[in-house]
């Protein structure tokens, strides 16, 4: 069987992770050798235009999230590919995954991660079988009904979505194709769009539901505060509960862990000027700043990188922290302790 999307061509279009390309380049880019960082004498010796290039590498590599394996990512990977196993022989009402927290604590990097983890095992299992398909991933639009979730398994897999196209073609292909390319994990994001108290949220999950009943794979749900949220009400909701296990996601505290992750991420950084040592002895100003969030850290750290090479400084430090804008959250006051921007 010949890969869907294998003749579309390699435009912005496939870097998305919601389609098939997208999430190849994505496994390709995790698995390729990490950029090598020049010594200043070889970087004065560049051409202007090799110079141009290579500062144009470097700010895409800092722009990439830079993936550090946290206890949370750990924790729902082991607990996946244990359910995954388990799955094999399952012949219905196999069991699933719900990673659920509050916005902007990783559940897209452990979601992804899984993934990741899992066709990595894939193709070590099965090499040569560029065929198969292991991983399908999808985000849940909002007020998602049950054809716009179809759809979202079609543009997956490179299946034409047509308004004359209705749920049922849609399914039936997207059962097909799963079914021949060995599909065996399901990553569904931003599952709280799904709320059951609605008419048309119920059916969309009736939908995912259907499509976990006739995919033999193991389907990994992400969202937002999921036990706060619709999606586990009424009889609908115990069901899923009842087939589903938690993993939680919340901010660090500033802790081992916490330190480890500054020290991890300066280790990734690709400046000439930077001296290692620099960001873990600011950890505990990054961790006031960012509240332990990890997303924040994140952009805070690679904002800093990306400002270096543009303005020259080659170094991250404290005032080049600082000029990094942070998203509205990380700059309210939090509960028994002092606002983010507190310790400037």
């Amino acid at each position: 069987m010949s890969t869907p999307l294998a003749d579309q061509p390699d435009d912005d279009f496939g870097r998305y992770l919601t389609v098939l390309p997208g999430w190849r380049e994505f496994v390709a880019g995790a698995i390729s050798e990490p950029m090598a960082t020049l010594t200043q004498d070889e970087y004065d010796a560049l051409t202007k235009e090799d110079r141009y290039q290579y500062d144009e590498d470097r700010l895409d590599h800092h722009a990439r999230l830079q993936v550090v394996a946290t206890s949370t990512v750990r924790h729902t990977v082991t607990c996946g590919r244990r359910l995954i196993i388990l799955n094999r022989g399952a012949i219905s009402a196999r069991r699933g995954l719900i990673v659920s927290g509050p916005a902007n604590t990783g559940k897209t990097i452990a979601l992804t991660q899984l993934g990741l983890a899992h066709e990595l095992q894939d193709r070590r299992r099965h090499p040569g079988q560029d065929e198969r398909i292991p991983v399908v991933y999808i985000t849940v639009p909002p007020a998602a009904t049950p054809r716009m979730i179809a759809a979202e398994f079609a543009r997956f897999l490179g299946l034409p979505v047509l308004r004359s196209s209705n749920i049922t073609d849609l399914t039936e292909a997207v059962v097909g194709v799963c079914t021949k390319a060995r599909t065996s994990l399901v990553l569904v994001d931003e599952i709280h769009n799904i709320s059951l108290h609605t008419r048309t949220g119920a059916e969309a999950s009736d939908t995912l539901k259907y499509f976990s009943e006739r995919i033999p794979a193991t389907f990994a749900y992400a969202g937002i505060d999921i036990e706060d949220g619709g999606l586990l009400s009424g009889t609908r909701g115990d069901q899923i509960a009842a087939r589903f296990t938690s993993v939680a996601t919340h901010a660090f505290p500033y802790n081992k862990e916490w330190k480890a992750l500054v020290a991890q991420m300066e280790a990734n950084l690709l400046l000439h000027q930077h001296k290692r040592g620099t960001l873990t002895r600011l950890d505990r100003f990054i961790h006031t700043r960012t509240g332990g969030m990890i997303g924040t850290l994140s952009h805070q750290i690679r904002g800093a990188a990306v400002d270096a090479i543009l303005t020259g400084a080659e170094k991250i430090t404290k005032p080049g922290l600082l000029a990094v804008d942070l998203d509205i959250a990380s700059h309210r006051k939090r509960p028994g302790g002092p606002s983010a921007a507190g310790d400037q």
